[in-house]
């Protein structure tokens, strides 16, 4: 999509990945408009009043004792902002900021926050005309939300800061603003507060992780099934009646994808009649579907928490524009965000692993049923893909430390006003580079797998499972032979599982997978 419309309902996954990733431009609605002027109204009237208010006519924090006088009010949300843009650290992603800015730009909208339009419009201008400002690495603690991250993208909309132009040029915030036509706005009551004041960064990390963990739980099945099928493994543990009888629904989808990509394969008909002598498989094939459906089981957990997030106002204070009045709250807090980001770096290095074990056992003679020690070509001169294996082990090694949670971890801040916070930022940070060691462990997978069924010819491949070995072949990822450098072929599977030419390989021979 070319545009998303931003109103006062939850945008949407999809739009999400649109904007952050796409680089789709935003419109805020009507209805949205209408409900952000009704708030301001609100926050207008209680400036206006002796009686302090926080969030509007007080001090932050620690400092929310101190009545701030009229003329200061200006001084005091630039302040803020200025203050609390703290980053530290490599510049982080270009798609993860405009996640969090479009999430910021979302709660906006709902007509809580108290801001102005032109504050929103401009937050809106600057996603589309593809102007990102620059985001470090640490710096939010995930409560009272991503503060910092947020401040960093607020302080663009004041004109100062470095950014990003749609082409990736570093400049400085006014510069980019002219370029585009925009001008800075002078925040008011209630306005940086509102800008900076959320769980965005986290809960847009969050979306774009589902988003990838969903395609790569279709990659696990297929990479699964070649594995299977290329260590002479049986499909029968996958039937439908075995899987009702322990009724996880991910389980059940999981192994429909493994019996739809067996389906018709050489391979598995040559060892299914009487005389195979094999009683079980090892749990690292038996056992995939048990494991990558506890996997989507979760990830459909995390996406019903993010359905929830999506459709949330978190702001501190709200604007309850119906009653005419502002109350403070800790919608703020990231706790629900961060459980489930540390859920999925659980499952995302489980994944990796029962991949990195089934990838083993074709490399050693023992257990691969006759295949060659390493795949090799000439073992002893030959190493075949006993070092890929190595780069596996080293990134599973390191997913589970990933996966030790960020969420159970708090350090007070504020002067002990804030005595208890999520690190959901860091869960996100975390996961993120988990689902990059994941995409890696499983094109290595494929490519070990892919040069076994080579290995068994002239057994064939099921139409699947063969359609991933041609494009694998097709796009320079050899099949058995001498040694050669492994990495640029380690690369470009990497590419292949990435950006979906695995599934688009598999779906267009069977259909979609579950």
């Amino acid at each position: 999509m070319d545009r998303v419309t931003v109103g006062t309902g939850a945008v949407s996954f999809d739009e999400v990945v649109a904007v952050a990733r796409g680089g789709a431009g935003v419109v805020l609605s009507d209805e949205a408009l209408a409900a952000i002027d009704k708030a301001r109204a609100v926050i207008e009237d209680l400036a206006a009043s002796p009686t302090p208010h926080y969030g509007v006519s007080t001090g932050f924090g620690a400092l929310a004792t101190r009545h701030i006088a009229p003329e200061l009010r200006a001084q005091l949300q630039r302040s803020l902002v200025r203050s609390h843009a703290a980053g530290s650290g490599p510049e982080v992603e270009r798609e993860v900021v405009r996640g969090l800015m479009l999430l910021r730009l979302s709660t906006l909208a709902t007509g809580h926050t108290g801001v102005r339009r032109e504050t929103a419009e401009l937050l809106a201008a600057l996603l589309t005309h593809g102007i990102t400002p620059v985001v470090h690495e640490y710096g939010s603690l995930g409560c009272s939300g991503d503060l910092a991250p947020l401040a960093h993208c607020a302080l663009a909309l004041m004109g100062e800061g470095p950014v990003r132009t749609a082409d990736g040029e570093l400049t400085d915030a006014a510069t980019a603003l002219a370029a585009a036509g925009l001008t800075p706005v002078e925040l008011q009551e209630k306005e940086g507060l509102a800008l900076i004041n959320g769980t965005d960064g986290m809960l847009g990390m969050l979306v774009l992780a589902i988003h990838d963990l969903t395609e790569l739980l279709k990659v696990a099945d297929i990479s699964a099934a070649m594995s299977v099928e290329g260590q002479l493994g049986t499909d029968r543990v996958f039937a439908p009646e075995l899987q009702a009888i322990r009724p996880h629904p991910g389980q059940a989808a999981s192994a429909a994808n493994l019996t739809t990509l067996l389906r018709d394969s050489g391979v598995v008909a040559s060892h299914r009649g009487p005389d195979c002598n094999r009683v079980q498989d090892a749990y690292s094939l038996r056992c995939s579907p048990q494991v990558h459906g506890g996997a989507r089981d979760t990830v459909a957990h995390a996406a019903s928490v993010a359905s929830r997030e999506l459709a949330s106002a978190v702001d501190n204070p709200v604007v309850l524009a119906d009653e005419g009045r502002v109350e403070s709250n800790g919608n703020f807090h990231g706790a629900p965000v961060a459980y489930v980001l540390d859920f999925l770096a659980i499952v995302t290095a489980d994944l990796a692993s029962i991949a990195e074990r089934r990838t083993d056992r074709f490399l050693d003679k023992a257990r691969n049923h006759g295949l060659p020690p390493f795949l090799a070509d000439d073992p002893g001169v030959d190493s075949g893909l006993m070092i890929a294996q190595y780069t596996q082990a080293a990134i599973v090694s390191e997913l589970k430390r990933l996966a030790n949670p960020a969420s159970v971890d708090s350090i007070p801040s504020s002067a002990m006003q804030e005595d208890h916070v999520s690190m959901g930022w860091s869960a996100a940070r975390k996961l993120r580079r988990a689902v990059d060691g994941l995409t890696r462990v499983l094109a290595i997978e494929l490519m070990t797998a892919s040069r076994a069924l080579n290995l068994r010819a002239p057994l064939t491949p099921s139409p699947a499972t063969g359609a991933v070995v041609n494009l694998l072949r097709d796009a320079g990822v050899g099949g058995p032979g001498t040694d050669r450098f492994l990495a640029p072929e380690i690369d470009t599977a990497y590419q292949l599982v990435a950006d979906r030419s695995v599934t688009a390989a598999v779906t267009n021979v069977i259909g979609e997978l579950a």
